[in-house]
């Protein structure tokens, strides 16, 4: 099973969590402290929800496609490579309160997208292991404000 996933970050995080639930008829499938995320079966959608600064309007975190298994992680690492782009790999970084493998791609616009695997629940927000090198990529209220130069730095992006 494959989904689209769009991470967003908001100022609202209950508000937003009600929001959505009415919008697509489903509760969340996670909750955290600043963190939520949808699984949704029609369209077939992970919706995922970081608490932002406050006051601040919604805004694109990042894009992501789930997949079922660490292979199929592999092979869109292989077929992105083969196509020329730049990746940055993670696996079995904590992540999102889940212990994900992924690989990161940068769109045109230095959107940053991810294939990726929830293996496992996790505790803690976790941060992926470019934040622990680069300080830059950090998932929740202390992610690095500024996505675009974090996702130039690691040829990826955020975690979720």
């Amino acid at each position: 099973m494959s989904r689209v996933q769009l991470a967003l970050r908001v100022s609202d995080l209950e508000g937003s969590i009600a929001f959505y639930s009415k919008l697509f008829g489903v509760e969340p499938a996670k909750r955290r402290p600043g963190y939520a995320n949808f699984a949704i079966a029609e369209p077939p959608l992970k919706l995922v929800l970081l608490e932002g600064e406050p006051g601040q309007d919604t805004r694109l975190d990042h894009l992501g496609v789930e997949v079922g298994g660490t292979d199929e992680v592999t092979a869109a690492t292989e077929r992105l490579k083969e196509a020329g782009l730049a990746t940055f790999e993670e696996n079995d970084t904590s992540c999102c309160y889940a212990l994900q493998d992924k690989v990161w791609v940068q769109g045109p616009g230095r959107e940053p997208w991810e294939v990726y695997v929830v293996k496992a629940d996790a505790d803690t927000l976790g941060k992926s292991a470019a934040a622990e090198s680069s300080a830059a990529c950090v998932c929740g209220p202390e992610a690095e404000p500024d996505r675009a130069r974090a996702a130039t730095a690691t040829a990826g992006g955020n975690c979720c």
